[in-house]
């Protein structure tokens, strides 16, 4: 009813589809009324004549429906009309609000301003306010009715893009709300009206999220049409800042309440004053700023008179508001609260604006700080350092909440100027303990702290299993070869058996009959050098002596060793220094003397290395650990056939690490031999080992210790993905690099850092590297590291891994989340993204958001809201969980901290306002079905290194109109970029010169005739000399169905880069001479030929075609049955991979005579099997060689 009512007062603008939509509401009506009006005929008897209620209620709604259409109407309205029409639209808004949209803010806000305006209207109508005072507002009342009814007649119709235009809608119309509130402010205040009274109660109450919702838009709206970098523009941002924090605290028990229509007069003129400033900003922006940035610095003034009046009249001061500081590593909260404030300063973000300066000082007074306790023994100052971490703390906790608005106005006027003051009284007490250091005196450095390690118990009762082949090596280095002294190392991760290995070579008969003398020591971390050297000394004499402090025991024991055949075994040595030390005794006489080094690190193994390179010990294979596990469990005996099916279940859980494999068997040794209970320990294993006695975590936390602070923090990441999993080391560098886990040294950028970060990880055996030939470069952690990791990030806060349907555990929320969306356990009030309340406010806290899992329903999606996470700096949204929409997205582009963005969406085109996003460096875009177009915005996000699209174009294929291009548009920092759909134009004929620095591109090229070369058009690269990947689809006019293009002419005109390493080809029609151009490559070590059409179904390559760094060629369904090369075409090939090329009747011969080949695999190939076994027996028999051929999932074909 109210719906037609409403449209029925304002049938005169014409609407859409009037009639229609009429007749279906008014049919709805009566539907409704009808079964109401029947049950009230049959409850109450016939007096009131109920069925003649129901034609004559249709027949009056017909009568207005029509006389709509012999309407003259002027359009302007009586006040009685107005009123009616504002009380209708109020009815339909709140119904909105609160049943078809509930969790959506916008909404809310629609609701609470058309009430206010009818209100307030009503007053009018109803003679409490006098006339002449709202007289020139009264006509906006009408306009607003009008646009509000256009808006909900609007989303009848077109209903997808709703909130987009409600955004729109509230632009227009609060300001009507900012003159009403500027009336009671100015004119009735002192009313004695009790209506009146009551309405300026209400306004109190819902105008600071009205004004906040404003504020917000208006933003939005800056962004997409004006410069941000002027400073009239930052200015402006900088009062919007300091507005949204004040009404994210209006109405609060801080605020006297007397004052607070005062404040918020105040907040609504400043408000009404930044709005006129944006509007004409916009309207000069091809003019002179000049005159609006002087205009601006007004607002600077205003915020500081306005701090000072919060603070002395608007405000009530608060309790002391002091931190503790929660988590237990101080050196590594610091390095990430440096980097951090780093972080903020270099963000150039409007965000920090009110604050950028007091950020600096707490950055600079902290360094410090930090600078004086990296040089002190932590020890001797213990109590001024927790006042460190404390104060530290809490600046951190003040400066993130002042971003985030999180209590932001106490923060601001009285909590930020207490913490930095606190600080620097810290500094002045450390600058005076420091100047009364003598400076000559030595310096213990606080973060290289070393635990001790106990000696290891090397019982000869020990069950030692697997390991055979190295067994035999290591006996084999050890009892012949050379007659120099040589170093044999083992090095492994924590758990993997290194010190078993040694003490199962150390005890052979063989190697104890080899040797005159053995000695073997344990080194602990923080070891005395004379204390092992007395151990090695008593070994190997038999004695058990003590020595004084004056005599030289490495003499002595050089004198023992000298001219013997000796063994030494050092086991567990942490570093390079230690190393030095303990072997400067080891004489190097030519006796066949060996020394036998276990290590974690593998600097310390390949620095002591001395002929024999270091053994880098595997993982246990399946049948090793069942093995290891059976013996424990069943000494002599087999394990009965009930349990072995089980038995090795559990045996696999250990994944090959031979202390996790010990530890399990010891659990199911001491319990009862039945199903049920081995069921059982299968079904809970992770807490069987870490409630164990033997706590397998104190193992992986030495090395863990060993880490330097830095390293820490991005060693712990590696839990935020799957166990099991492998990690592109490449993608690995991206999240370190946007999570702000890595702080930029001044010799090296942030790459060459991060590089040498992983090899040190990977060196200190904590991480295990892949690097298969033909594949990127990747690592994985152990799943009992990968829990260690999980358990320590969740100590220090770093990250945590929860459902949507649990609350957090605590107010202190991890810095990085990783959600899974669960459909069927889903509580609103615990979402991240639908609390737009935020009523937990420590999820505001989050610098970095991952949500995966089930898709979320339409409706539950447009509800969703990020502009409050406004610390993110990386952001994934799953596409299996959602595809982000047009209001989300204008969402997305307030978040001005954000480095990587990872998201799904079917949109057309960014919204402009991504040119906000400034300090963007991976942008990932999953738009399957559809391509995007790359906006000129695209040019504005200078930081960007990464984007990868699905499809994208740089502009509108359909309409072939080009988006301009300023010429001096580059993207320097760019290094990869994918995936483009090009086709020959004078746009995109020179369009990769705009990326000069790119190393990894991949496009879709679609087919474009060239007549001036008469061969495909092919875009220039070769001037791009940093690339190295290239991968490329040909997408042809003429296609079969089987994806390859049906080629009328073969040639190619290729300009590829000398410096390309790794090349892809997908639906290329080549001929022999094409491939020749991509032969010549001199850097080509990858080459992948996929779904490609050869001309003559041949591949001939001439004696000068040698591919001189080719190590992996992969052809997989190339229409290839003739294939003839030279003894010189691969010189280097370790790896030929071929998939479904069924034209081929055999892989040619002739590879049996490349020596380099290490590897064949054939994957839905077995008519090439016959030929690659002939190839490898030939290989084998002939030239005692070796040569795997494997076929899918790198299972071997042939022993």
């Amino acid at each position: 009813m109210a719906f037609i009512c409403t449209y029925v007062q304002i049938s005169h603008c014409d609407l859409e589809e009037f009639d229609d939509e009429m007749s279906e509401s008014r049919q709805e009506v009566e539907n409704l009324l009808k079964p109401i009006l029947d049950d009230v005929d049959s409850n109450v008897g016939c007096k009131y004549n109920m069925d003649r209620v129901l034609p004559s209620l249709m027949d009056n709604i017909d009568e207005c429906i029509s006389s709509c259409h012999r309407s003259k109407s002027n359009a302007t309205m009586t006040d009685e009309q107005l009123d009616f029409l504002l009380l209708n639209l109020h009815r339909l808004s709140k119904y909105l609000a609160e049943q078809i949209f509930p969790l959506e803010t916008q909404h809310e806000i629609l609701q609470t301003v058309s009430g206010n305006m009818k209100d307030f209207h009503g007053l009018i109508v109803n003679g409490c306010i006098e006339h002449e005072i709202v007289q020139y507002v009264l006509p906006q009342f009408q306009l607003m009715a009008e646009r509000v009814s256009f808006f909900l007649w609007d989303y009848r119709l077109h209903w997808r893009s709703r909130l987009f235009k409600l955004a729109h809608l509230l632009m227009k119309i609060i300001p009507i709300e900012l003159e009403v509130m500027h009336i009671c402010y100015t004119n009735l205040k002192a009313s004695p009206s009790a209506e009146v009274g009551r309405f300026i109660n209400q306004l109190l109450e819902t105008s600071p999220e009205v004004l906040r919702e404003y504020l917000i838009h208006l933003r939005e709206h800056m962004i997409t049409v004006t410069t941000p970098s002027t400073s009239g523009a930052l200015n402006i941002h900088a009062m919007i800042e300091f507005l949204l924090i004040i009404l994210t605290d209006m109405p609060k028990d801080f605020i006297h309440h007397g004052k607070l229509f005062d404040l918020l007069a105040r907040v609504g003129e400043l408000t009404k004053e930044v709005s006129t400033l944006v509007h004409d900003l916009e309207e000069k922006l091809s003019e002179s700023t000049d005159e609006t940035s002087c205009a601006t610095l007004d607002l600077l003034k205003n915020i500081e008179l306005l701090k000072d009046d919060l603070k002395h009249g608007y405000l009530k001061a608060p309790d002391t508001y002091q931190c503790c500081f929660p988590m237990n590593d101080g050196p590594l909260f610091m390095h990430l609260l440096l980097i951090h404030l780093n972080v903020l300063l270099d963000s150039n973000s409007y965000s920090i604006a009110l604050i950028k300066d007091e950020i600096k000082l707490v950055k600079e007074t902290l360094e410090f700080i930090r600078s004086f306790f990296v040089k002190v023994e932590q020890g001797l100052y213990k109590d001024l350092w927790a006042r460190v971490l404390d104060a530290a703390y809490e600046a951190k906790d003040v400066i993130d909440s002042i971003i985030i608005r999180d209590n932001g106005l106490l923060h601001l006027i009285f909590s930020l100027p207490i913490t930095i003051k606190m600080i620097r009284l810290i500094k002045e007490e450390v600058s005076n303990i420091y100047e009364k250091i003598p400076k000559n005196s030595s310096l213990t450095v606080l973060n290289s702290t070393k635990m001790t390690v106990e000696n290891k118990s090397l019982t000869a009762g020990k069950i030692i299993v697997g390991f055979e082949e190295e067994t035999t090596w290591l006996i084999s280095k050890l009892t012949s070869g050379p007659k120099d002294l040589d170093v044999i190392s083992i090095t492994g991760m924590p758990g993997s058996g290194k010190t078993t290995l040694g003490y199962k070579v150390y005890n052979d008969k063989s190697v104890c009959s080899h040797f005159d003398l053995r000695a073997w020591c344990t080194v602990d971390q923080d070891y005395d050098e004379k204390e092992v050297l007395v151990k090695l000394f008593n070994q190997v004499t038999g004695s058990d002596l003590k020595f004084s402090e004056d005599i030289d025991v490495a003499d002595k024991l050089r004198k023992q060793l000298y001219g013997k055949r000796y063994l030494i075994v050092l086991d567990d040595v942490w570093d390079t220094t230690t190393w030095d030390e303990l072997t400067r005794p080891f004489p190097k006489v030519e006796k066949g003397s060996r020394i036998i080094l276990t290590t974690r690190q593998k600097e310390v193994a390949c620095h002591g290395k001395g002929i024999t390179d270091p053994l880098n010990l595997r993982l246990l294979r399946p049948e090793e650990s069942w093995e290891l596990l059976e013996k424990r469990a069943f000494g002599e005996e087999s394990c009965p056939d009930e349990l072995l099916e089980v038995g090795k279940e559990i045996a696999q859980n250990g994944k090959g690490l031979p202390l996790v494999v010990d530890l399990i068997a010891g659990v199911i040794a001491g319990r009862e031999k039945s199903k049920s209970v081995w069921l059982e320990v299968r079904n809970n294993l992770n807490s069987f080992i870490l409630n164990s006695e033997v706590d397998v975590m104190k193992v992986i936390e030495l090395s863990y210790d060993h880490l330097p602070h830095h390293m820490k923090p991005c060693f712990l990441y590696l839990a935020r993905f799957r166990k099991d999993k492998k990690i592109n080391r490449n993608l690995l560098k991206m999240y370190w690099r946007a999570e702000g886990l890595v702080e930029r040294m001044k010799m090296m950028n942030v790459e060459e850092e991060m590089e040498i970060f992983l090899d040190n990880l990977i060196s200190s055996s904590l991480v295990i590297a892949f690097n298969e030939i033909g594949n990127l470069p990747a690592c994985q952690i152990h799943d009992l590291v990968h829990d260690f990791c999980l358990i320590k990030a969740r100590e220090e806060k770093l990250f945590g891994l929860i459902s949507s349907s649990e609350p957090s555990s605590s107010d202190l929320m991890p810095r990085i989340v990783n959600i899974y969306y669960d459909e069927e356990h889903f509580g609103s009030n615990n979402f991240v993204l639908l609390d737009s309340k935020m009523k937990k406010h420590s999820g505001k806290h989050l610098y970095s958001l991952l949500v995966t899992g089930h898709k979320m329903f339409h409706s539950l999606s447009d509800a969703c809201h990020l502009r409050h996470l406004r610390l993110l700096r990386v952001l994934i949204l799953n596409p299996s969980f959602m595809m982000v929409k047009d209001s989300l997205l204008n969402e997305i582009s307030m978040l001005n901290h954000l480095r990587f963005l990872y998201i799904g969406t079917k949109v057309k085109s960014l919204p402009s306002s991504f040119s906000n996003l400034c300090n963007l460096e991976t942008l990932w875009v999953i738009n399957k079905g559809s391509t995007l177009v790359l906006l000129p915005s695209i040019w504005d996000l200078v930081k960007l290194r990464v984007l990868n699209v699905t499809a994208c174009y740089f502009f509108d294929m359909e309409t072939n109109e080009p988006i301009l291009i300023a010429e001096d548009s580059k993207l320097e920092n760019m290094r990869e970029l994918g995936k483009l759909v090009l086709s020959y134009s004078e746009e995109t004929k020179h369009i990769f010169k705009r990326f000069p620095n790119l190393q990894r591109l991949s496009f879709v090229l679609k087919e474009s005739w060239d007549n001036s070369t008469e061969r495909y058009w092919f875009p220039k690269l070769d001037f791009l000399t940093e690339l190295d990947f290239l991968r490329i689809y040909f997408e042809s006019s003429n296609t079969n169905d089987c994806g390859s293009s049906v080629a009328t002419n073969w040639s190619w005109d290729f300009h590829l880069p000398s410096n390309l390493k790794k090349l892809v080809l997908n639906d290329f029609p080549l001929t022999s001479d094409s491939l020749s151009t991509i032969v010549r490559l001199p850097n080509l070590e990858n080459l992948f030929l996929e779904r490609t059409i050869m001309q003559g179904e041949e591949w001939n390559m001439g004696e000068e075609d040698t591919f001189v760094n080719l190590k992996f060629l992969e052809l997989e369904e190339v229409t290839l049955a003739k294939w003839e090369f030279g003894e010189e075409s691969f010189p280097v090939l370790e790896k030929l991979k071929l998939r479904e090329c069924c034209k081929l009747e055999e892989i040619p011969p002739n590879f049996g005579d490349v020596c380099s080949l290490k590897i064949i695999q054939l994957v839905e190939s077995p008519h090439l099997e016959d030929s690659a076994r002939k190839i490898k027996e030939y290989v084998e028999d002939m030239l005692g060689g070796e040569l795997e051929v494997l076929g899918p999932n790198n299972i071997p074909l042939f022993k």
